[in-house]
């Protein structure tokens, strides 16, 4: 070996050696896991439909005077799609087109849910982060939905869209609809299970659904405030049960839990009150 060889293997020794010392010394940063989503929160509670609907099906005059809600409705049409047996809603998602009237788009979603066990938000948002949705990905939306007893994560991709033939309120047929949730899904639902999970179970999908309900919009204790009612398929398959839901957001937890009592003793009083939790996704995944 010459002396210029050995000069560099000298001197690699030497980098060799400070480069490991400074490693000891500055260990490399740890990668910091992505914090969870931060959720908003939409109280939900069911007033009963005998006692709040006339028999015109409209909310009666003093429920709308209470809550500072004009005669006028939104309309909005509403379907679900999954197989005959139900794989997609059996693993927590639905995926949903709506319109609503006076929109030119189809609202699709795709909502993915997570039970809140014992009242433990947080749990489930880790719960929830632990399988990839966290707040590096802006897509997605997370809320609470607060009923009665029960409290659900729920986490949603939302897109509109156009598809041409329909006006109006009208809903696109299981064939159109089948192709606009498939062109349109997002990855985490595609790749659920399996890579073309999602796409696999939506072309053999049909439609739940569908309903058309009708959403009153006033106030209550300073917050935007809506009842819906939902005309559900009854349980023996023969005419519909009106479902009428009382809701309002927020983005505070704390507001969120006072006002949700407040709002259930105050309908309590009033004799509008239905202590059940809502559960209208289930019964429309049961009913149709």
């Amino acid at each position: 070996m010459n002396k210029r060889s050995k000069w560099i293997g000298a001197l690699s020794a030497v980098v060799l050696t400070a480069a490991l010392t400074v490693s000891s010394v500055f260990p490399a940063a740890s990668v910091k896991a992505a914090s969870n989503l931060v959720p908003d929160y939409e109280v939900k509670l069911l007033m009963p439909a005998s006692v709040v609907l006339g028999s015109d099906d409209k909310l009666k005059s003093e429920v709308r005077s209470a809550f500072g809600m004009p005669d006028s409705v939104t309309k909005m049409n509403v379907q679900f799609l999954d197989t005959d047996g139900k794989d997609i809603y059996s693993n927590g998602w639905s995926p949903r087109i709506r319109k609503k009237e006076g929109d030119s788009k189809f609202e699709l979603s795709y909502k993915k849910r997570y039970p809140i066990v014992n009242g433990n938000i947080d749990a489930a948002l880790t719960k929830a982060n632990q399988e990839g949705f966290d707040a590096s990905d802006t897509n997605y939306e997370a809320q609470v939905e607060w009923g009665y007893q029960n409290k659900t994560l729920s986490i949603t991709r939302s897109k509109d869209v156009k598809k041409s033939g329909y006006s109006g309120m009208d809903l696109p047929s299981v064939k159109d609809s089948r192709q606009l949730l498939i062109d349109n899904a997002p990855g985490k639902f595609d790749k659920w299970l399996y890579a073309g999970w999602g796409s696999e179970k939506l072309q053999k999908s049909r439609i739940y659904g569908p309903v058309l309900a009708k959403r009153y919009t006033g106030t209550y204790s300073g917050l935007k405030t809506y009842i819906e009612v939902w005309p559900i398929r009854s349980a023996t398959g023969s005419g519909t049960e009106n479902v009428v839901e009382i809701s309002f957001k927020t983005d505070d937890r704390d507001t969120a839990s006072q006002k949700h009592d407040e709002l259930v003793t105050y309908l309590k009083n009033k004799g509008w009150f239905l202590a059940q939790d809502s559960l209208k996704t289930q019964l429309i995944m049961d009913r149709y």
